[in-house]
Parts: structure tokens; C-alpha cells; sequence
């Protein structure tokens, strides 16, 4: 198994695998919430903006910078697109139905995925939960996520993290055999992020070719609520050697 150096993060190992080439891309469509790049042969990625506001200029994206969040951005809607659609083992499943989380003693999320607290809280599994980019009672203050992260034996990551640039400070802040599992749309579904350290399962999506309802929920500020349902839940694990 590969184990890539910590310092070199995703985005970049992809772009100097890939390549980037913007001539592929057919339309590259924003709204407040997500960015979607449709490519010429159909597939759609999606990455969450967080509300910034995206260029669609194709032309400008002919000189990549992984310093310019916007840049990133469509970086990793691209990549989603381009690799998303191959190397899927399972199809039409949910985190929590996958994972029996009974099993860890020290569960750890980055990123308030609303839906999935509520099951935790269904069956009576403690979980702490950190996102510095939103204010609700549930969440911990974000001082204590590196110390937290070191103790947890299972760790539910955003896969924004790609894409802000916080994706190698918090797998490197988890312990040796941590179990991390990368959920979200905007996750890239390929092998290489599963040769990261401690990466377990990627839980992302895939949806039909040229789906113009879902470019057009996120042209209209739609949200995963409302265009994941006409996408496919998909799930690409780790093979133990």
C-alpha cells in the first residue's frame, strides 16, 4: 500500500497524475452553495463553494493556481467528474447503514452533516462534531479539534477538506488506525486519496450524464438536499492487502 508524503496534498498529486485540461470542460455552472463542472462526454462534478462566488469563464482556468480558492474549487469539481464515474465498488449506500460506528469508543466529525447527527443521536452514539464555519450548539469549540482528533479511533471527514486546504493537517492529527471516512458530494472517488494515511472508505456520489436538474438546482442555490436525490450514493473502499 502507497502512503504518500504528508506534505503533498490531494489536489496537487491529482493535477500532476490527470493533468487539467480545461478544453474537456463543457460548462462550468455556480451557485450560493455549489459549483458544477459538466465535461464534453457528459459527467458531472460538483464541489461546495461556501458561498464564494465562482467564475464561469472557462478561459480563465487555462492557468491553474493552487493558491486561488476559486481555482481549487472548480479544481475539485473537475476531478470529481473526471474520476467519479469509474472504480466504484458499491452503489446506493449511506454511511451510517455501512459503518456500525457501536465498534469505536471516540467518534470525531469535521463538517455538520446535519442528517447523519440525528441518527448518532437515534441510537444513542456520542459523537463530537467540529466546523468552524458554522454556529450551532452542537459543535465544539474548534481549540480543542486537534487534541480530540488525536484521541478519536474514528474519524467522519468533510471531503471539502480537499479543497480549503485543511484536508493533510487533520489526517495528520489522527492517531496511527484511525478509521477516517470522507463523506460528501464533493468527494473525489479515486484510489490515490485512498493511499492517504488512515483513509478508510470515500462516501461521494455519481450522477446520470448531462443531468440538467441538477446543474440547474445548483444554478438556482440549491443545496446537497436537493440536487443528491437524483444523483447515485456511491462508495469506494480501502482493500486490505
Amino acid at each position: 500500500m502507497k502512503v504518500y508524503n504528508q506534505n503533498i496534498e490531494p489536489l496537487k498529486l491529482l493535477l500532476e497524475k490527470y493533468n487539467f485540461k480545461v478544453n474537456e470542460i463543457g460548462d462550468i455552472i455556480t451557485g450560493q452553495k455549489y459549483t458544477a463542472v459538466l465535461l464534453n462526454n457528459g459527467n458531472i462534478g460538483v464541489c461546495a463553494n461556501l458561498s464564494h462566488k465562482i467564475d464561469t469563464k472557462k478561459k480563465n482556468y487555462s492557468k491553474l493556481n493552487l493558491q486561488n480558492i476559486f481555482h481549487r474549487i472548480v479544481l475539485n469539481a473537475y476531478f470529481n467528474a473526471l474520476l467519479n464515474y469509474s472504480n466504484i465498488y458499491k452503489t446506493n449506500v449511506d454511511i451510517f447503514d455501512s459503518i456500525d460506528f457501536r465498534n469505536y469508543k471516540k467518534v470525531v466529525m469535521l463538517g455538520l452533516f446535519e442528517p447523519i447527527i440525528k441518527k448518532f443521536d437515534d441510537v444513542g452514539i456520542s459523537i463530537t462534531i467540529f466546523d468552524p464555519g458554522k454556529n450551532d450548539n452542537v459543535l465544539t469549540p474548534i481549540l480543542e479539534q486537534k487534541k480530540l482528533l488525536g484521541e478519536a479511533d474514528a474519524v467522519i471527514l468533510t471531503s471539502t477538506s480537499i479543497f480549503n486546504a485543511t484536508f493533510i493537517d487533520s489526517i495528520s492529527a489522527t492517531k496511527d488506525n484511525c478509521d477516517i471516512y470522507m463523506l460528501g458530494p464533493s468527494s473525489i472517488m479515486t484510489q490515490e486519496i485512498l493511499d492517504y494515511r488512515n483513509i478508510k472508505v470515500i462516501f461521494g456520489a455519481a450522477f446520470k450524464k448531462s443531468d440538467h436538474r441538477v446543474l440547474n438546482i445548483i444554478k438556482n442555490d440549491g443545496g446537497t438536499k436537493d440536487f443528491l436525490k437524483y444523483g447515485n450514493k456511491r462508495y469506494l473502499q480501502k482493500v486490505e492487502k
